[in-house]
């Protein structure tokens, strides 16, 4: 995909040997400080987390947090129509076309929040929520906050300078959890979680300013508007339909159940996301950008989405198998006792995020190479057979009957549209299954040998670290021979 400013100069023979090395450098570095970035911010989530629902914030207040947080991450999906990823994906200098870039961002974002602060009260009562009314409307001004921030955000990431990102996210989460906790050990309730947002966000746009100097500038041109939105619309769409998709359960718990219900559902699917966020978006910070080079090849293409499956899944079935098969005495441990009703949930959510972070990957490939019907298309029907399947299963089961509908519609219609899509995208249904094979197969040992450990050695602190190390053995074992493919090796490709 090219755009205003594309160069359309060639590139030569002797030029083309030296550019191969430089990319794989710099995506292997990225990768890195993406990964260390991730795991550090998540951990620092994580301790945050178990801080405010052990002695400040009970599971009522967790619902309210996350019916506001739900809104919020809908909002964020498309608040820049799409037209910020043009900075990553786009040829030629981006500077050309970014204040254009930002004037539709910003615009775009006052414009939805202004909507959204009228329609405040409203979309609480819907949600089955009306206190949260006053907590969307302090939590939303993130959308205003990332807005101004998407295009020096997106320069850091089309320069692979994830170092820098580290350091913004570093700022960011520690301003955004101290003004947290402060508030909530004064008794704020909920709306503490929504100030640090706010505080947050405004010193991550700050440093995004500092990282990538002279890039928040305003500016407009008509034809760039027109192409911009040509481009971005239909991805904000797809964007904007996958975050309903990820979040459209817990407005039918807020509204089918009540908060209590709702606060110890939004608790299991943040654990589930343990593996998604620290995986996943450490991989998505470089993956798009990454596909981006080698969509006009699509054997390299092929190739780079089998390994990148293959790394992620490798690295993420053992987490979902653990949080799986020791639900309840995690959460017992963790978050005490009284949160002991989100394990029943636990299990399936966990299930759901390993095929959530196959399909996020699957989605920037689709991106980079320009499949943006196809996406609108697998979003659409997601979103359109998961609301009836989550209703069926909150009435039928509670939070474990929502969670039960979640990874039967993701795993018997969602994950076979995504393979189609791929396989029309040059990915074929082989490569999907060589990357998955030996982390399922390890996967599977794991649970066994995890599930027996733990009836016979009890589930004290000992136990579970002496179950937990025992089942990762197991599973690493199982993955050995897979270690040349995820290198790619000649070898292991023939």
């Amino acid at each position: 995909m090219t755009g205003p400013g594309t160069d359309t100069g060639s590139d030569t023979g002797v030029q083309a040997p030296p550019a191969a090395p430089s990319l794989g450098r710099k995506v292997g570095s990225a990768a890195r400080w993406s990964l260390v970035n991730t795991v550090v911010m998540r951990l620092g989530n994580f301790v945050t987390g178990i801080v405010l629902a052990r002695f400040f914030l009970g599971p009522e207040a967790w619902g309210v947090y996350g019916i506001a947080q739900t809104v919020l991450l809908v909002l964020l999906s498309a608040n820049e129509l799409g037209v910020s990823l043009a900075i990553v994906r786009w040829e030629g200098d981006p500077r050309r076309f970014a204040p254009t870039v930002l004037t539709l961002s910003v615009t775009s974002s006052c414009l939805l929040y202004a909507v959204l602060f009228a329609a405040a009260p409203a979309v609480a009562r819907v949600l089955g929520s009306p206190e949260a009314s006053g907590i969307l409307r302090v939590m939303c001004v993130c959308v205003v906050l990332d807005g101004l921030s998407q295009v020096p955000a997106g320069f850091l990431t089309r320069e692979f300078a994830q170092g820098r990102r580290m350091a913004i996210d570093a700022v960011n989460f520690l301003l955004s959890t101290g003004v947290t906790l402060l508030l909530a050990v004064g008794g704020w309730g909920a709306m503490s979680f929504a100030w640090g947002s706010v505080a947050g966000n405004a010193a991550a746009l700050a440093g995004c300013c500092l990282a990538a100097p002279g890039t928040l500038r305003f500016g407009w041109d008509r034809e760039q508007a027109r192409e911009l939105l040509r481009f971005g619309l239909p991805l904000a769409g797809a964007s904007m339909l996958a975050l309903g998709v990820v979040n459209v359960d817990t407005m039918v718990v807020g509204s089918a159940l009540d908060q209590l219900a709702l606060g110890f559902y939004v608790l299991a699917f943040n654990i589930s996301g343990w593996p998604v966020r620290i995986i996943s978006e450490a991989a998505r910070r470089v993956s798009f950008a990454g596909f981006s080079r080698l969509a006009d090849s699509p054997g390299a293409l092929a190739g780079g989405f089998g390994r990148a499956l293959g790394v992620v899944m490798t690295g993420t079935v053992p987490l979902c198998v653990l949080l799986a098969a020791l639900a309840s005495p995690v959460i017992g441990l963790v978050y005490g006792d009284r949160w002991l009703p989100a394990a029943g949930a636990l299990p399936w959510l966990m299930v759901l995020g390993l095929v959530r972070i196959g399909c996020e990957l699957a989605y920037d490939c689709l991106v980079a190479i320009g499949r943006r019907r196809s996406l609108i298309a697998v979003q659409g029907l997601w979103l359109a057979v998961l609301i009836p399947a989550l209703v069926v299963g909150a009435g039928a089961g509670g939070i474990v009957g929502v969670a039960q509908g979640h990874v039967l519609v993701a795993c018997l219609v969602v994950v076979p549209v995504f393979l189609v899509a791929l396989h029309r995208g040059g990915v074929g249904l082989r490569t999907v299954a060589r990357a998955c094979a030996w982390p399922f197969l390890g996967g599977a040992v794991m649970a066994a040998a995890v599930l027996g450990l733990e009836r016979l050695l009890g589930d004290g602190v000992l136990a579970l670290l002496a179950t937990g190390a025992a089942g990762t053995l197991c599973y690493v074992l199982c993955v050995l021979p897979s270690r040349g493919f995820l290198r790619g090796s000649p070898q292991a490709g023939r």
